[in-house]
């Protein structure tokens, strides 16, 4: 078990083949939990009340701001972690946020769907990694 990983290994039922059969849509289910426990455990150090904490995470997880986080994380992504995303990008949804884009809601599909692939994978460093990188952009930004 990787000592970085903020996470419980629970998915133990499943192997790598039964998790790149997973439809893109069910690992960003997964992946918005995964991605939303960081965002939420990185701003918790803030000091500020309930209310702050909660309007600032739904900068970073609302999908304007995951899609912004992604476009510049692409670059940073190994060919497999490019194409675990763009199944998530292509994969077809029946709901769409009302205050959301199609673009944006598409990118942070992606991005959802990458963290779930990672996690159910065990790759908590890597998502770490990933993580780091994208705090580092909205820092810039």
């Amino acid at each position: 078990m990787e000592e970085n990983l903020m996470f419980l290994q629970v998915a133990r039922d499943y192997n790598e083949n039964s998790i790149r059969e997973l439809s893109p849509l069910a690992l960003a289910f997964l992946g918005d939990a995964v991605f939303e426990l960081l965002v939420r455990t990185h701003i918790l150090n803030k000091n500020k009340n309930p209310k702050k904490l909660h309007i600032e995470a739904i900068e970073y997880v609302k999908a304007k701001g995951q899609s912004d986080l992604m476009k510049k994380l692409k670059d940073n992504l190994t060919e497999e972690e490019f194409m675990v995303y763009k199944r998530g990008r292509n994969a077809k949804s029946n709901t769409m946020p009302k205050n959301a884009n199609v673009s944006d809601y598409r990118e942070a599909t992606g991005l959802e769907s990458l963290f779930g692939y990672l996690y159910l994978l065990n790759r908590g460093n890597r998502i770490l990694e990933l993580f780091e990188m994208m705090e580092g952009y909205k820092n810039e930004g």
